[in-house]
Parts: C-alpha cells; sequence; structure tokens
C-alpha cells in the first residue's frame, strides 16, 4: 500500500492538469512531466508519472485499480483483521472457561 504523500491534493491534480494541457509542447509525454515537476518543486518526475498514472486509471482510460477501490480494499482489510482478532479473543476465552471447568466423571 502506498504510503501517504506528503504533497497536497490540489497540488497533484493541479500537476496532473498541466502535463496534460503542456504535453503539446513537448516532443515525449516524459518531458512534458519533467517540465511540470521542476516548475511547481515536485521532488521526482516519477511522482509526477504516477499521479498522471493513476488519474488516467481513475478515469477509466487505463486499467487498474482506482484509487477509491484501492480505499475500499484498504479498509476491508482492516475490519477484516479486527473480525479475525476479535474471533481469536474470543475462541481463547471459550477454550480457557472450558480448561477451568470441573469435570464430572460418569
Amino acid at each position: 500500500m502506498a504510503r501517504s504523500s506528503h504533497y497536497p491534493l490540489e497540488l497533484r491534480r493541479r500537476a496532473v492538469r498541466m502535463v496534460a494541457e503542456v504535453r503539446p509542447d513537448y516532443d515525449t509525454e516524459w518531458a512534458a512531466m519533467k517540465a511540470v515537476a521542476v516548475k511547481l518543486g515536485i521532488g521526482t518526475t516519477e511522482t509526477l508519472r504516477k499521479w498522471v498514472r493513476q488519474e488516467e486509471i481513475d478515469a477509466g482510460a487505463r486499467p487498474g485499480t482506482t484509487t477509491e477501490e484501492s480505499a475500499e480494499l484498504k479498509r476491508l482489510k482492516k475490519e477484516n483483521a479486527e473480525l479475525k482478532r476479535a474471533n481469536d479473543k474470543a475462541a481463547a476465552s471459550f477454550f480457557a472457561a472450558e480448561l477451568d471447568r470441573p469435570h464430572t466423571r460418569s
């Protein structure tokens, strides 16, 4: 899972829009991304490339897991882990109670 970005969401959106706007002015998409990254003070061109690709996925122009789907998967995994912990705790309590119960011989 990707860590959260230290770049504000609005900056990321603006950078992606700028790449689309200036792309015709450059020979390659990478060159356009590099120029925008420098102009906006984004650490690496690769960071901007990932934002552009994710936007393409979110827009349905490229296959992949959307941002919304990733967030839902993360939420479900967290919920699943919490349920497993609760289930393990309940099972441990049940079996501990069984061991403490006096057994009668028939």
